[in-house]
């Protein structure tokens, strides 16, 4: 259950979005590889924001549930690999912020 919103400001250039459009199904299979999950229980979605000047055009946050072996390391591999991916497709750095939700409270319909 990889819940990934990718937040890309308004005032970034219309090439930007059509590469990070591309590269949602190669975030997914990451996601998937890295976090051992079927495509199926993922979640994506690149949002336009206004944002105010000197923060990161592109900011990506996750929210996964725990698991035994997603460690903190493991976690920071993702993110830094999520981040390697976006700089080279897009020239532009992007924040990356991962949280761990309470798995006894997390509710879902689907």
């Amino acid at each position: 259950m990889p819940n990934l919103k990718i937040y890309l400001d308004d005032s970034t250039s219309p090439d930007v979005r059509r590469i990070l459009q591309a590269l949602l199904g190669p975030v997914r299979h990451v996601l998937c590889e890295e976090l051992g999950v079927e495509a199926s229980a993922c979640q994506l979605a690149l949002l336009s924001v206004v944002g105010i000047e000197g923060q990161p055009k592109i900011n990506i946050e996750i929210s996964v549930l725990p698991k035994p072996d997603r460690t903190t390391e493991k976690i920071l591999k993702l993110s830094r690999r999520l981040q390697g991916m976006v700089a080279e497709a897009t020239a532009l750095h992007a924040a990356v912020r991962i949280a761990t939700l309470d798995a006894s409270t997390y509710v879902a319909s689907k």
